[in-house]
């Protein structure tokens, strides 16, 4: 095999070898810390995504690394008809810190914990009312994974099309949108599914009232109400969970992305009445719950409290807000910059975002477009006032070029 040192190598034997399952960048990581990333050619990057949300806590974290390889010189992956202590150990640290959570069940990832609470939710109803209580609602513009059962929750035609027939019993409603939800709820609904923040549907933001009144709707129907926060835990928002900004409490929280640090984990976390449902049998995951990835969240949670991340998220979310509203004042081409903590949208008015990804990249500074017009900010939450200074004066001199737009 030939010697790998550029970028350009790397991207030829990707695209030899791996399927096309994304529009890659020419630019290799091989290093991290925090908020940095270097590539093969040693140079250094800004990270804005945080590897699409899953490093909350930054790049190999000293803590969450020093855990993991305490961790994997004992023992990694245990069979789940045994319980493994750092598994014990993280389930009883979520129950505790989401205020509600009495059960958990681990997973590998997000898609994975959202098809366990899809088959909970229908199972807790059906065993409770009857075999057809089994629908749920979801949101245009909601993603909830790419498995069948997560993508036809996804009310996205676009991403649902080509993989058509789907997964039934799915019913859409729009986002932030009460009357939408009346119009479609019924006597065979069995749960609500919702993200407080839509993220790769645009950073959409729930009203402060959406929530409540869908909490509420849930309980006066006893139909559940399950929270997607994928994307929006463990701090991002700028408390340890996005309900917590809206005073709901969930029936079924999804959790995934930053709980492992960089480790593959998913999780549901819910009540005993409705964790009752499952009973040996009915769900599984052979890698779920393993030694390793439940070492790492463990340190994850350890280390979002200590250093509270959360209100460091808050604080520099907030820093950042004032500097994009100065360039959207400056800029007409800035439509809008929405979001809450440090989970920001920022829409331009031009299908600029695939360009403006490119130059990012060529002046150290990783972003994520998730259309033409929007890039979605990420950053970790260990991130720096001058490291986000750098990002505006970046995106000032971009902009430059569309002053007169």
């Amino acid at each position: 095999m030939e010697n790998l040192n550029t970028n350009n190598k790397v991207f030829a034997k990707g695209n030899q070898f791996l399927m096309h399952t994304y529009s890659r960048q020419n630019v290799v990581f091989v290093k991290a810390k925090m908020q940095y990333l270097w590539d093969i050619e040693g140079k250094k990057y800004i990270d804005f995504t945080s590897g699409y949300g899953c490093l909350n806590v930054g790049h190999t974290n000293s803590h969450v690394v020093k855990a993991l390889k305490k961790q994997v010189e004992k023992i990694i992956q245990p069979s789940n008809v045994f319980y493994n202590l750092p598994q014990v150990e993280l389930a009883e640290l979520l129950c505790r810190i989401t205020g509600f959570g009495q059960k958990v069940f681990f997973a590998n990832s997000g898609a994975e914990a959202i098809e366990g609470a899809i088959k909970l939710a229908r199972k807790y109803s059906t065993d409770k009312y009857n075999k057809e209580r089994y629908e749920i609602i979801s949101f245009y513009n909601s993603f909830h994974g790419r498995t069948f059962g997560a993508l036809s929750a996804t009310a996205q035609f676009q991403k649902q099309s080509i993989f058509e027939p789907l997964l039934m019993g799915f019913r859409y409603a729009e986002f932030n949108n009460m009357d939408s939800v009346n119009n479609i709820i019924n006597k065979n609904t069995c749960a609500i599914l919702v993200e407080p923040i839509q993220g790769e549907g645009g950073i959409n933001v729930a009203d402060n009232s959406f929530l409540k009144d869908l909490r509420k709707l849930c309980s006066d129907n006893d139909i559940l109400f399950i929270l997607d926060e994928v994307q929006t835990g463990f701090g991002r928002t700028g408390e340890l969970f996005a309900f917590q900004n809206y005073n709901v409490v969930p029936d079924i929280l999804v959790l995934a992305k930053s709980l492992g640090g960089g480790m593959p984990i998913g999780a549901i976390v819910s009540t005993d009445e409705i964790s009752s449902a499952f009973t040996p049998g009915t769900h599984g995951s052979t890698f779920g719950g393993n030694a390793a990835s439940c070492a790492a969240g463990v340190s994850v949670v350890n280390y979002l409290l200590t250093n509270n991340l959360p209100g460091n998220a808050k604080k520099l979310g907030d820093y950042l807000f004032k500097k994009l509203f100065k360039l959207k004042n400056k800029y007409k081409v800035i439509k809008e910059a929405r979001g809450m903590g440090l989970m920001i949208g920022v829409e331009f008015t031009k299908p600029i975002a695939s360009d403006l990804v490119s130059s990012g990249l060529k002046n150290g500074i990783v972003l994520n477009k998730i259309s033409d017009f929007t890039i979605r900010l990420l950053p970790p939450l260990v991130i720096s006032k001058r490291n986000i200074n750098y990002f505006i004066n970046f995106l000032d001199s971009y902009l430059k070029e569309f002053k007169d737009d």
